[in-house]
């Protein structure tokens, strides 16, 4: 313990740097968790949809869009998710997953949602890359 304090002391700069790196590692996930976003995979997202009729919304711009999307997911771009939010209304009681290319422009948009009184959403971790590293079907219609 001492030569702990002893270190923390000497090298106060790394100590610090290594408890911002953990903040921030732990802190978007716990912050996710507080908003009531869940981060699902592609095995829980095919799931919700078989069973539970989830929705997939897709928020990428119409050109990503179109180079391949999960097979029938509804496309709303991310700009224009706050005045296009009356079609999602007929979904609210229907689980909602987000997803983009990568997860982080669909969680922001999982808030949005979130705030807008949508209880059951969630986030494709990973977005599409996840989708497809995953082996999962795209569709180019």
């Amino acid at each position: 313990m001492d030569q702990l304090l002893t270190f923390i002391s000497n090298h106060w700069d790394l100590f610090t740097a290594l408890i911002i790196i953990i903040a921030l590692l732990f802190g978007s996930t716990f912050l996710d968790a507080l908003r009531g976003i869940k981060q699902i995979g592609p095995a829980e997202t095919t799931r919700l949809i078989n069973h539970e009729k989830a929705i997939v919304v897709d928020v990428r711009e119409d050109k990503e869009f179109a180079t391949g999307h999960i097979i029938n997911s509804l496309h709303i771009p991310m700009s224009k998710v706050q005045e296009r939010l009356t079609e999602l209304e007929k979904h609210k009681s229907s689980p909602i997953i987000v997803s983009c290319r990568s997860g982080a422009r669909s969680n922001s948009i999982c808030g949005l949602l979130r705030k807008n009184g949508f209880e059951n959403v969630s986030n494709l971790k990973g977005g599409l890359i996840a989708w497809q590293n995953a082996n999962m079907p795209v569709s180019k219609n």
